[in-house]
């Protein structure tokens, strides 16, 4: 899959993940679609690591799910270190 498939791929599951865990995040749906980019690079790297598949086709369903569980950890870490500088 190309640069342009990640991207796509990041936007659409970045919303995904924002609709799973959902509640109010710092920088809007610009920092949304970018958690949502790296995510997908994120679980493509994970997902090559631990279960020796990374991301593949566009409409494979484990890219899909690779890509979101990484968008939901970005997403979580995301939300906890800004919790941490409200605190601060």
């Amino acid at each position: 899959m190309g640069i342009l498939g990640f991207i796509v791929l990041g936007l659409i599951v970045g919303a995904l993940a924002k609709l799973i865990m959902p509640g109010k995040d710092p920088g809007g749906i610009i920092v949304t679609m970018i958690i949502g980019i790296l995510g997908a690079f994120l679980g493509g790297w994970l997902g090559s690591k631990i279960l020796g598949a990374g991301l593949g086709n566009f409409f494979d369903l484990r890219t899909w799910g690779l890509a979101l569980v990484g968008s939901l950890i970005l997403l979580l870490i995301w939300r906890l270190i800004n919790k941490a500088r409200a605190r601060a």
